[in-house]
C-alpha cells in the first residue's frame, strides 16, 4: 500500500474500545525505539489496509500488527509480536509462545468478546493529542 511508512509496524486497533485505547497508550509509552504507528480499524485507512491484506472487516474484532510488505499478525500472535518489539522487560512476554496458539487465541477471543461489557466503549475513535499525532495514521 502506498503512503504507509515502510519502516514502521502498524497496529490496527478497535478505535472505540476502552481496553484497546489503554493498550495503545501503553504501547506508545513503552515504544522507546519508535517502531509502531497506529490506525483505528474503523477509519478509512484501517478499512483499506484490511482489504489490502485480505481480511473481511465484518469478521475482525482483533488487534492486527501489519508490517508493510512483510507480513501481518492478529489475535494473540499480534500481541506477542508487539511485546517482542517493545524489547526490554516486555520482551519476556514472548515466553507465552509456548502456549499453543489455539489455546491463547481462545483466551484472546473471550476477552475480545467481552471487552465492551468489561471496559466500556466510546462514541467515537480517539483524537490524538498533538504530541501523539505523528504516531496515529
Amino acid at each position: 500500500m502506498e503512503n504507509l511508512p515502510q519502516d514502521k509496524k502498524i497496529i490496527l486497533f478497535d478505535g472505540v474500545c476502552n481496553l484497546c485505547d489503554s493498550a495503545v497508550q501503553f504501547v506508545i509509552r513503552h515504544d522507546k525505539k519508535d517502531v509502531f504507528r497506529f490506525v483505528a480499524l474503523q477509519s478509512e485507512l484501517g478499512q483499506n489496509i484490511l482489504k489490502h491484506i485480505g481480511i473481511d472487516p465484518k469478521y475482525i474484532d482483533s488487534v492486527i500488527l501489519y508490517e508493510p510488505g512483510v507480513a501481518y499478525h492478529y489475535k494473540s500472535a499480534a500481541a506477542l509480536e508487539i511485546a517482542k518489539n517493545l524489547g526490554g522487560f516486555w520482551h519476556l512476554g514472548t515466553l507465552f509462545r509456548i502456549i499453543p496458539s489455539g489455546i491463547s487465541n481462545q483466551v484472546y477471543d473471550y476477552i475480545a468478546k467481552n471487552r465492551y461489557k468489561w471496559y466500556g466503549k466510546k462514541d467515537s475513535c480517539m483524537v490524538p493529542s498533538p504530541e501523539l499525532e505523528s504516531k496515529v495514521l
